[in-house]
């Protein structure tokens, strides 16, 4: 017993010395979302839906898997600067009890400053928590040659700010060009895809049973 004790200190020890507080470190959690909750997808063409109609946009799909209203604010083509400046005012008009923010993809196309994204990115989730408004923010791919992945300023804030983070299914749908109607969107198919996957988050997180 004395040999068994002794063991599981030094395997405590370790796992503390090569990464501090992952041991008890939990993952985000969100509070429940009542039935009448309001829930405010903001983001650019991959929010609104481009590529596919309005009903089979991802913040349509997401209302009717979860029972709630889902509010549509994307805007094909923005900019995250601008997206900055938008924001505010639909918080302030809707009073959402969750954000959903998937932003930064025209930025990302056009190879515009990272630092700037992220500091757009970051203001945007700082005007949520400035209303009390929790935030779950979907990576968005940066382009690349071989496969994709959520760009850096995603993972660095969600770690930041301690955000439920969802950053794998916008890069597995832009991976598949049977879930895309352009080069870019993706299609109803891939809208489900990200709605059902943004729906698992949720969950996951506590927002829903």
């Amino acid at each position: 017993m004395a040999a068994y004790r002794r063991r599981a200190i030094a395997t405590l020890l370790l796992c503390v010395a090569l990464c501090p507080g992952a041991c008890s470190k939990q993952a985000p959690r969100l509070p429940a979302l009542p039935a009448e909750a309001v829930i405010l997808a903001f983001g650019d063409s991959l929010t609104r839906g481009s590529g596919a109609e309005d009903a089979q946009s991802y913040p349509a799909v997401l209302a009717r898997l979860t029972g709630r209203r889902v509010i549509n604010a994307g805007v094909p083509g923005e900019l995250s600067a601008r997206g900055r400046e938008r924001l505010p005012g639909l918080l302030d008009r809707y009073r959402p009890a969750l954000l959903i923010l998937c932003h930064g993809g025209n930025d990302l196309l056009r190879r515009l400053d990272p630092h700037a994204l992220r500091d757009n990115l970051e203001a945007m989730i700082l005007a949520a928590r400035e209303r009390a408004i929790p935030v779950v923010l979907i990576g968005v791919p940066a382009p690349g040659i071989f496969g994709l992945d959520a760009a850096e300023p995603y993972g660095e804030l969600a770690a930041a700010h301690a955000l439920v983070y969802e950053d794998d299914i916008l890069a597995e749908v832009e991976s598949d060009n049977r879930l895309k109607s352009d080069t870019i969107h993706p299609n109803a198919e891939g809208y489900r895809r990200i709605a059902q996957s943004v729906y698992r988050t949720l969950q996951d997180s506590g927002a829903l049973e």
